[in-house]
């Protein structure tokens, strides 16, 4: 029988065959997690390819680091950060692994510099001020070098100048630092162009050594005979010439510094190179002092306190100083029992004249020995005298002294002896001394009975005088006065003496008018002298 159209097994519609399922095929829902891993996976190479280097630092101490917080950063542009920090295996420093991106491995090179910035307070300069509102980070500083490097050592304050500043440094070699610091500053005429980079003490103890940097354009006035000297606060010296105050500037005064200047005979000298080695001064007048090619060095034997007399004082040749003090020592002569003061002096012959009057042939010091010699035979001793009254400082003058005894110079014994003369208030003490020795020896206690004998025997005279000649004296004084009297008496004006005077001198009178007028008569008539008065014979 057959089925009605439509049900199954009908002619009418077609017989289902089955398909086989394969194994391989893939569903739709399965694709959305497929692309998931394709992304993560695309993600993760790319993280990969573009993470940055990864560097380790020490630090002393882990002060201002945090992990996962504290930046690097290189021109104050982040360019890592640091991802642990841990005690190193002896527990004495701090090791930071840091992060840095990709742009920056280029800028890890072997002397790159890393520091950690925080406020900071120190040879007069104020840094991380910024960082009291922010927080502490890594500073960096890229080095010059091609050689990369992952590991360093960072540094405990932050760099004086950054690597590829202009400029040049050098090396300075003193007795010790002063009131210096890394920072300080340098002047070159009282212009602020540098500062101290770094210092150390030398290995044997007895100097520092410090690096100064001179920024670009005063380098080049730092020359091959450049001098260095501490102008830290202000310098107040006592010396022969009396006070002196100096200072550089106020920074100067209140943090200290250096300073440097070339002089005036060499300032045309060649640009000292980098690195290049100085010495420095304790001060200006020291560093300035001229420096002489040529140095005698000579011993002077004094007998007499030297109080006053330092080591540095000037020795002084008619005004020009041609030497210094070099040492002054003290010396026991076994033989006389006495002491001695052996002074040593760096002479300069170049400070000589060099050449003889006009006329002369050659230099005077061409025989130094010879020269010495002569000089000392016509007289030339040293000698001290005071330099200041106010400071009591001495110096060493040599001096020509023609009538000082004969001398010469001795060569046998190293360094060769000078001869010497007291000084002026030595020869005063001198003289009073020889003038007291020649008092004490004159006889005042046979001079005291001589003259007790002599005042007795005037007391013998005076009682003498007293009962036999002042008797006299009297009677005859008052005689004298009796005669004045009589005489004083006589010549009043109302006395008869003078009365009877008065009238022999108007006798006198009429008698020489009587005289006048016969002169007149007789020089009118000179015949009267024969003939006699006309008017008689009439």
């Amino acid at each position: 029988m057959a089925k009605p159209p439509g049900q199954p097994g009908s002619p009418d519609v077609p017989e289902a065959i089955a398909t086989p399922r394969s194994r391989w095929r893939m569903q739709i829902v399965w694709l959305v997690p497929l692309i998931a891993v394709l992304i993560g996976g695309w993600l993760a190479v790319k993280a990969i390819m573009e993470q940055g280097p990864a560097v380790t630092i020490s630090f002393e101490t882990g002060e201002g680091l945090e992990a996962g917080k504290t930046k690097i950063k290189f021109k104050n542009v982040d360019i890592g950060v640091v991802k642990s920090v841990t005690l190193s295996g002896d527990h004495r420093r701090v090791i930071a692994t840091a992060e840095l991106s990709k742009d920056a491995t280029n800028l890890l090179v072997d002397d790159t510099r890393f520091w950690v910035v925080r406020p900071r307070i120190s040879g007069g300069t104020v840094s991380g001020i910024g960082t009291l509102l922010s927080g502490s980070f890594v500073g960096m500083d890229v080095g010059t070098s091609t050689k990369p490097r992952r590991d360093y050592t960072g540094l405990e304050s932050p760099p004086v100048f950054a690597i590829g500043v202009p400029g040049r440094e050098f090396v300075l070699k003193g007795a010790d630092m002063g009131s210096l610091d890394v920072g300080s500053p340098i002047f070159y005429r009282r212009l602020q162009v540098g500062q101290i980079v770094s210092y150390q003490l030398d290995p044997d103890g007895k100097g520092v050594t410090m690096r100064v940097f001179v920024n670009a354009p005063y380098e080049k006035y730092v020359r091959s005979d450049t001098r260095f000297w501490q102008a830290s606060g202000i310098d107040v010296s006592l010396d022969t010439t009396g006070v002196k105050v100096n200072t550089e500037s106020l920074v100067a005064i209140l943090i200290g510094g250096l300073a440097f200047q070339t002089p005036d005979q060499t300032a045309d000298g060649a640009e000292a190179a980098p690195n290049a080695e100085f010495a420095l001064y304790h001060d200006r007048a020291e560093a300035m002092k001229q420096h002489d090619r040529i140095v005698d060095t000579y011993a002077l034997v004094f007998r007499e306190s030297v109080r006053g007399l330092v080591v540095g004082a000037p020795v002084d040749f008619f005004g020009i100083v041609v030497g210094e003090v070099a040492a002054i020592n003290t010396r026991f002569d076994p033989v006389t029992k006495q002491f001695s003061i052996p002074v040593e002096i760096r002479l300069f012959p170049e400070r000589f004249t060099s050449r003889y009057m006009k006329g002369g042939k050659g230099r005077i010091t061409d025989d130094p020995q010879r020269l010495a010699q002569t000089l000392v035979d016509h007289g030339l001793r040293a000698q001290l005298r005071t330099g200041n009254l106010l400071t009591g400082q001495l110096y060493i003058a040599l001096d020509f002294f023609p009538n000082a005894p004969k001398a010469k110079v001795d060569w046998t014994v190293t360094p060769p002896e000078i001869p010497t003369i007291p000084g002026g208030l030595q020869s005063m003490q001198n003289s009073v001394t020889s003038l007291l020795a020649k008092l004490n020896q004159i006889p005042f206690g046979g001079i005291g009975k001589g003259a007790q004998k002599t005042l007795a025997d005037a007391d013998s005279l005076l009682k003498q005088l007293r009962t036999d000649v002042v008797p006299q004296a009297r009677d005859t004084l008052a005689a004298a006065q009796t005669t004045l009297n009589s005489a004083n008496s006589t010549l009043q004006p109302d006395s008869p003496l003078a009365q009877n005077t008065t009238d022999a001198m108007n006798e006198l009178a009429r008698t020489a008018a009587a005289f006048r007028t016969l002169a007149d008569y007789l020089e009118r008539h000179p015949e009267a002298l024969i003939r006699g008065k006309v008017e008689d014979k009439k």
